[in-house]
């Protein structure tokens, strides 16, 4: 493996396991719980959209090779302003993500060290540390946050296998009844619900980031991609499901760490506090992940010119260390300026948040697909039919909040745009 690319095809598979199983599985099934067995739906078309989009990420791998994911692909296709709308929109969806996994990690620690979290401030605060540990780590250097996102991932992972078959057993059917008792036409619940579950499933695109840190590209990608996020998808949608099925609606609404509370109420209070360390291993995992992901996101679009030249600014061990800095400033402000929410309210706000903001770039990178590969077969654009039409249905589904926020957030980058631009046409007119 070179010393340049320092991230081979097991560190990127894990770090697409390990961003799409973070805090979702542990998290998300307090926020389903007002839905009922109209989540088992909205989960099918969530896991069957983002599989979807997992293909056409690979196929355009395999295609574009330069570094930036979904930035690059949108800039190939259709310019500047477009590349740095995707760019801009991506950065707010992963420190934002950042924000809300760093809320998990809190409420998966409250199981495991009640204490630490028992007033919002103490919540807020081990948030803030967990995810100013994590930005630690990858100034260190990127093979140090690979090597963690193999460890966390292994850890996480075979011990959520191992819980969703073995819940199975214990899952009652009249938790989901009645199908659909939020009293909303099932296509509004399903909406919403996809929406929700969709946040598991971030991260599908994390191999195609930081590509420019990636031993053979051109192969090591597409398959971390489609392995990564089958693996991930198929574990979180089982473990959520039984969680959902074992444990009351109203115990389940306002639980912090819902799986925790769901093995000690089955199999008592060493397994609830098993499955803590597990959920707390896995929330800093994935935030060790995301917080890596930061700063290579912002690297592509300023070294074109796109973004402010300090976010291109590397440190001795390569790490654009302006741009990990500033984002992980902007997600201590999100959580720091919510914390008076419950841990659950703070959450299902950033998660919807982070979204919003990603589901442009994903929406955009299917439509560069369509421009760049026009040789495609007939099963690939019909793949990308189905990937941009849920694409579109679950942008809706976020919500009135979250788009309101997210568009806000996007035209806070317009000016930055028009700044580069007026200083890359002010550098040309001097060597003119």
């Amino acid at each position: 493996m070179s010393a340049s690319r320092p991230l081979g095809q097991w560190m990127l598979i894990a770090l697409v396991i390990g961003n799409i199983i973070g805090s979702g599985v542990f998290v998300l099934p307090a926020a389903l719980a007002p839905y009922g067995a109209a989540s088992l739906l909205g989960w099918g078309l969530s896991l069957g959209g983002a599989l979807m989009l997992a293909l056409v990420y690979a196929w355009l791998a395999q295609i574009v090779s330069n570094h930036g994911g979904a930035y690059a692909y949108a800039r190939r296709a259709f310019g500047d302003r477009v590349g740095f709308v995707v760019a801009w929109s991506y950065w707010v969806c992963v420190w934002s993500a950042n924000a809300a996994i760093a809320v998990a990690f809190a409420g998966s620690l409250s199981a495991v060290w009640p204490t630490a979290t028992a007033t919002p401030l103490r919540s807020a605060l081990c948030a803030l540390g967990a995810l100013w540990f994590c930005t630690a780590i990858s100034l260190a250097g990127v093979r140090e946050a690979g090597r963690t996102a193999i460890v966390t991932t292994l850890l996480k992972l075979v011990p959520l296998v191992v819980f969703g078959l073995l819940g199975l057993g214990w899952v009652h059917l009249s938790a989901f009844t009645p199908f659909n008792p939020t009293g909303l036409p099932l296509i509004s619940a399903t909406t919403s619900v996809a929406a929700l579950t969709l946040w598991a499933f971030l991260g599908l695109e994390t191999a195609t980031v930081p590509t420019d840190v990636v031993n053979d590209p051109h192969r090591t990608v597409p398959r971390a991609t489609v392995i990564g996020m089958t693996i991930a998808g198929l574990s979180t949608m089982l473990a959520c499901t039984v969680v959902v099925g074992m444990l009351p609606a109203d115990v389940l609404h306002a639980s912090a760490a819902p799986m925790a509370d769901a093995a000690r109420r089955v199999w008592g209070n060493a397994a609830g506090f098993a499955i803590g360390v597990v959920a707390t291993i896995s929330c800093f995992g994935a935030l060790n992940g995301w917080v890596l992901l930061q700063a290579q996101t912002t690297l592509a679009a300023a070294q074109d010119g796109l973004f402010p030249k300090p976010f291109a600014r590397l440190d001795k061990r390569g790490t654009p260390w302006i741009g990990l800095l500033i984002s992980s400033i902007l997600a201590s402000a999100l959580i720091a300026s919510n914390y008076s929410r419950t841990l659950v309210g703070l959450f299902t706000f950033t998660i919807l948040l982070s979204t919003a903001a990603t589901l442009l770039p994903y929406l955009v990178t299917v439509l560069a697909w369509w421009r760049i590969d026009k040789a495609a077969g007939a099963w690939r654009r019909l793949v990308a039919v189905g990937a941009l039409a849920f694409s579109v249905w679950a942008l809706i589904g976020t919500g009135r909040e979250a788009l309101s926020w997210g568009a806000v957030l996007l035209l806070a980058g317009w000016p930055i745009y028009l700044w580069q631009r007026r200083a890359a046409m002010s550098a040309a007119r001097a060597n003119s």
